[in-house]
């Protein structure tokens, strides 16, 4: 009898160059709207949300640029776009919220994160953002690097 081997699988999969380039405001849960063998190409964790960024196009809410690298196993006539846009799934009040305080302010919508929820449906994160200027990112980095010394220091300590 064969057993069911368990592969560790990443269940969220995160934007970190968002958090490096700008700073997070507003946080919100949305649905995405996927198409054919890109589910199981996310459970596979086929995707990349380095260069993705979201847009509001006809009032409707839109992810672009995310990378899901279709399976090997899907047929060709049935392989969606690798980078397509992606529709998300919000309430109408979310998106003129968000819309508001991107044509006002001047915020960018990032995704910062896609996971699984606890009914095993994908959800995308997205948030506000301003961006950073370059003096931002150097403090930024000073601190990760001092607090990681700090943090290596106090396990050699022990």
């Amino acid at each position: 009898m064969a057993k069911n081997k368990q592969i560790n699988r990443p269940k969220q999969f995160l934007n970190k160059k968002a958090g490096h380039e700008y700073f997070i405001l507003d946080k919100l849960e949305a649905g995405i709207e996927l198409q054919g063998s890109e589910i199981k190409a996310i459970r596979e964790g086929r995707l990349n949300l380095k260069e993705s960024f979201v847009r509001i196009i006809k009032d409707e809410i839109f992810l672009l640029n995310a990378h899901i690298t279709h399976l090997s196993t899907a047929h060709a006539i049935y392989r969606p776009e690798e980078k397509r846009a992606r529709k998300l799934l919000l309430h109408r009040k979310e998106i003129n919220k968000f819309a508001t305080k991107v044509n006002k302010d001047g915020l960018t919508i990032v995704a910062t994160k896609m996971y699984f929820n606890s009914r095993n449906l994908v959800k995308v994160q997205i948030a506000l953002a301003q961006g950073k200027k370059l003096h931002d990112k150097r403090n930024d980095l000073k601190q990760k690097t001092m607090q990681r010394e700090t943090q290596q220091a106090l396990k050699n300590y022990r």
